[in-house]
């Protein structure tokens, strides 16, 4: 079955940088749509970067285009997101997130169009 497994989380001051994995199993990596997800509390969930990994096309987010960047890593089967210059309104869980069957509507960042879901790791960034 799909497991997607997320590490590289943890606290950094402001003007920092992380860099988000997400290992993936279960199904053909190199042909998927995937995504970054983040939910800060009390907020709802939203869509930071997706990437189509057959042929590179990504998508960002308004708030994160310009200091974030997703990759892939095929021989590893491993979705990365690197994220510079963090900001205290950064903070919180990331989730990655795959679809086999495209993006809903055409839409890379709207999570309906995800049916697959890992477990989150979580981001805080300091002032």
């Amino acid at each position: 079955q799909v497991q997607l497994v997320e590490s590289g989380g943890g606290s950094v001051q402001a003007g920092g940088s992380l860099r988000l994995s997400c290992a993936a199993s279960g199904y053909t990596f190199s042909n998927a749509y995937m995504g970054w997800f983040r939910q800060a509390p009390g907020k709802e969930r939203e869509g930071v970067a997706a990437r189509y990994t057959g042929g590179g096309v990504t998508d960002y987010s308004h708030s994160v285009k310009g200091r974030f960047t997703i990759s892939q890593d095929n021989a590893k089967n491993t979705l990365y997101l690197v994220m510079d210059n963090l900001k205290p309104e950064d903070t919180a869980m990331y989730y990655c997130a795959a679809s086999m069957g495209g993006w809903l509507e055409g839409l890379p960042l709207q999570e309906e169009g995800y049916a697959h879901w890992g477990q989150g790791t979580q981001v805080t960034v300091s002032s």
